[in-house]
């Protein structure tokens, strides 16, 4: 029997974007809309951008309505067919007019979380809303700025009800994110994450890979690892590249089993660890950062030890970069814990595939190969 085809649906940085066109739409030109067209991340180029007409989506808006100090959007949070603790949530803007001003000023309200740790995109003291849903956010407001003629500034307040008593369903208080959730969304949209259909979708990757004529296969973890590494190889075939997301032993396993001669693994370094430390299936419900290896392996390459309690205490792998950064070992520690991840993924490959591990940094440099 074939699989249901799953439904996808949208991120919170979506829903607020949302909020605030349809608010604003309002408040500038007295539009009550019931569904608002936006633009999905990434923005930048260096991040992937896309001029393709495709990179919108059209969401629904909940309500509009005039308040005291300006208008209010609420967009109900939907995960489609993989939903996850923000499903169903009322995300709202609360906008207002700065005339006077040309800038658009986002703040987070009650029910979006406050950064309080080192290691996130976000500095800590700022509300929870990551990079790329800013960005979306603003793009959404100049929409509708544009459309209305307005060339004057705005103030965008994401208010989340029961922001605050859902975040206790996710993992926000353990990476120090108090007070309510996260505007999150680095494309926009929610990839129904079916195991089943996940796997075949890789397995079917790899087949076309072959039937185009490579002997190399090159995995990465997410679409912005997939672009790092085709960048990195540029010879390569596009269609020798595969995301194969958390899955790190059955792709491994499956480009044995297919007869590819070599297999590139391309990650960040949180990923990289989980793979070092030989979890199977690297997502962050089931296969956390184990902070004490971690800093032994550093230890190994000799990272200061006076940096080892605070690798120990990290809040995460972007954290522990951070601490060691400065130190002349960096390098030796990082090529250290890539050789021990590719020696894993070595393992699970077989010897008859020969792997390489492309680290990346978070703002996309190649950090080290192994």
């Amino acid at each position: 029997m074939a699989e249901k085809r799953l439904r996808e649906g949208y991120t919170t940085g979506s829903s607020a974007s949302a909020a605030a066109g349809a608010a604003l739409r309002l408040l500038l030109m007295q539009q009550t809309v019931t569904s608002l067209e936006i633009a999905l991340p990434p923005f930048l180029p260096e991040n992937g951008a896309t001029d393709e007409p495709n990179n919108r989506k059209i969401i629904p808006v909940h309500s509009v309505i005039l308040t005291e100090y300006g208008a209010v959007g609420s967009v109900i949070k939907d995960g489609g067919d993989d939903p996850d603790a923000t499903h169903g949530l009322h995300i709202e803007a609360h906008v207002s007019l700065l005339p006077d001003r040309t800038e658009i000023i986002l703040e987070g309200g009650k029910g979006v979380g406050k950064v309080t740790l080192p290691g996130l995109p976000v500095p800590a003291g700022n509300p929870a809303i990551n990079p790329e849903p800013q960005e979306q956010i603003k793009a959404a407001v100049r929409e509708a700025c544009a459309a209305a003629g307005y060339a004057g500034g705005v103030k965008v307040r994401i208010v989340v009800p029961k922001g605050e008593e859902q975040a206790k369903h996710t993992m926000n208080s353990r990476l120090g994110i108090l007070g309510g959730i996260s505007i999150l969304g680095t494309r926009g949209t929610v990839k129904p994450y079916s195991h089943s259909s996940w796997k075949a979708t890789v397995l079917q990757g790899m087949d076309v890979a072959l039937a185009a004529g490579a002997e190399c296969i090159g995995f990465s973890t997410g679409r912005r690892s997939e672009r790092l590494l085709m960048e990195a190889l540029p010879d390569w075939k596009e269609l020798a590249f595969v995301q194969a997301a958390d899955f790190a032993q059955f792709s491994l396993e499956s480009a044995a089993e297919k007869g590819f001669k070599c297999a590139a693994w391309s990650c960040f370094f949180g990923k990289l660890v989980k793979l070092a430390q030989g979890h199977a299936y690297t997502h962050a419900k089931t296969a956390p950062i184990d902070f004490v290896t971690l800093a032994a392996w550093c230890q190994e390459a000799g990272i200061n030890k006076t940096l080892l309690p605070e690798i120990i205490n990290a809040n995460t792998a972007r954290q522990v970069l951070d601490i060691i950064s400065n130190d002349p070992k960096k390098d030796a520690a990082l090529h250290h814990v890539a050789t021990i991840a590719r020696d894993k993924a070595q393992h699970w490959a077989k010897n008859n595939v020969k792997i390489t591990v492309y680290l990346f940094d978070f703002d996309g440099s190649l950090l080290t190969i192994v």
